[in-house]
């Protein structure tokens, strides 16, 4: 069904004549899991099958979705599509260079050993209720809650280039988190991240190989502990190791986004900001520190922006970003890579949430390469310092330069050893002086992949799927402070 409604649309197409067009039609299943304490408390499960039709006419941009799947609605919505580019004409105030990607016939299916969705609900029902229930045996936790999201997306694409390719993008993830509350405070702590947890492109295995259950005791018992916490002290010049839990978000907001190359060019601005880059910093431009090295990889097993094809049709690819501290290259698209110079192709970054939208530059795995320390020897040179794990909250400004962010728990470093535990931790800087403050990479035994399921961008809000993978970094001079006294 997909392949015959993407082939008429795109007879439709041809016969008008246009410069370029392609469409994607997909079918889309999810399923979300809330365990309370420790009943199920959310149950859902929705699907959705429609389609998208883009075409270039006379150097104008025409799109348009439906979800009606009879051969009459795919022409009627590639009519819509074409009238959409035709008025798009009339405001049109110069011609820019689409270099659409080749010709490709090719099949991509996620690799996975259990498919989420042939999992018996009752299963994951039962994982869940086990580890609310063991974090809920700590007496210091007044509520607990585990979670599981999965999604499964079949799609078609086809260009009148003669593309013809279909992936089927498998996800899937779970978490636990434990409330601690007393005397009107309230402490809380995630595994193995926050906001829901972990995700990757995989399939039941990987919500195995977490462990929630393993994992429960320790969640409530330092939920609890930060209770009795200290608040984090305040000093401007401190020395931080940043886990690989938080560190993915460090990188998603100030790396990340500001390599989006529409942001660099000002075409997205008006949600979470451009950008404090310009394209003649590439080769030049001292983001990071020599220990620094970044690629943007789609083709990374299990990470959530891994897949075979971006909704342009071009090829998953790795991207360098930044190496040894100096900014190397940008995400980009069809539309946009031959800006930074004639003939450049998309480097296979542009993709759309779901058939209703027109795909954008996003991110795919955007991940910090090991680098050579063994973790305890770093956590023993660091004389006096604070260990920064897991992310509550963030803040930073539009052009993606001043940050600040709040984590779940500090730890203390103190003569070389960990020490005590500090609640309601911040800290706060400016991204390229950040970034070149870091002088210690750890080594691949602690690389650790993260998902982020949310990332939005654009106007209507689009969420995308995003991964990034990390090992603890340490970072100097760093100002730190509490949250709350």
């Amino acid at each position: 069904m997909l392949r015959t409604l993407a082939m008429e649309i795109l007879d439709e197409i041809d016969r008008q004549g246009v410069e370029y067009g392609d469409v994607r039609v997909e079918n889309s299943r999810q399923e979300n899991i809330t365990i309370t304490g420790p009943h199920p408390e959310v149950i859902r499960q929705q699907e959705n099958t429609g389609y998208g039709v883009r075409v270039l006419v006379n150097g104008a941009w025409g799109f348009a979705a439906s979800d009606d799947l009879t051969v009459k609605g795919a022409v009627k919505t590639a009519k819509k599509a074409l009238a959409v580019a035709r008025a798009s004409k009339r405001c049109q105030t110069g011609k820019r260079p689409f270099l659409p990607a080749p010709k490709i016939e090719d099949r991509y299916v996620t690799p996975h050993e259990r498919h989420p969705f042939s999992v018996p609900l009752e299963e994951k029902i039962d994982l869940l209720e086990q580890a609310a229930t063991i974090m809920l045996k700590n007496r210091g936790i007044r509520l607990a809650r585990a979670f599981f999201d999965a999604s499964s997306t079949d799609k078609f694409f086809a260009s009148t280039k003669g593309s013809s390719i279909y992936q089927e993008i498998i996800t899937c993830g779970a978490g636990i988190l434990a409330y601690a509350i007393k005397n009107g405070e309230m402490q809380i702590r995630s595994f193995p991240n926050s906001f829901r947890g972990n995700f990757a492109t995989a399939g039941w295995e990987f919500v195995k190989e977490l462990d929630l259950v393993g994992n429960a005791p320790w969640v409530a018992d330092e939920a609890a502990a930060l209770l009795k916490a200290k608040p984090c002290p305040a000093m401007d010049d401190a020395t931080v190791i940043i886990a690989p839990d938080q560190l993915a978000l460090q990188i998603h907001e100030s790396i990340g986004h500001p390599i989006e190359l529409d942001r660099v060019f000002g075409e997205e601005a008006s949600f979470a900001g451009t950008s404090f880059l310009s394209p003649d910093m590439i080769g030049s431009f001292q983001y990071a520190s020599p220990k620094v090295t970044v690629v943007a990889d789609a083709t990374a097993p299990r990470g959530l922006g891994t897949f075979g094809y971006d909704d342009e049709g071009t090829p998953a690819g790795r991207v360098p970003i930044i190496e040894k501290g100096i900014l190397k290259g940008f995400l980009s698209s069809c539309g946009t890579a031959p800006l930074l110079e004639p003939g450049t192709p998309s480097n296979g970054t542009c993709r759309a949430e779901g058939w209703r939208n027109i795909p954008l530059i996003r991110m795919t795995n955007i991940n910090l390469e090991p680098g050579t320390w063994d973790f305890d020897d770093l956590v023993s040179d660091t004389a006096n310092g604070i260990l920064l794990e897991t992310n509550t909250s963030w803040s930073i400004d539009d052009k993606r330069i001043n940050f600040q962010f709040g984590t779940e728990l500090a730890r203390e470093i103190r003569n070389g050893k960990p020490g005590r535990i500090f609640k309601n931790p911040v800290y706060t800087g400016v991204t390229p002086v950040f970034w070149n403050s870091c002088d210690a990479v750890c080594n691949a035994n602690y690389w650790q992949f993260y998902g982020t399921p949310n990332c939005g961008k654009g106007e209507p809000m689009q969420i995308m799927h995003v991964g990034h993978g990390t090992p603890p970094a340490r970072f100097r001079n760093v100002k730190i402070g509490s949250s709350r006294k």
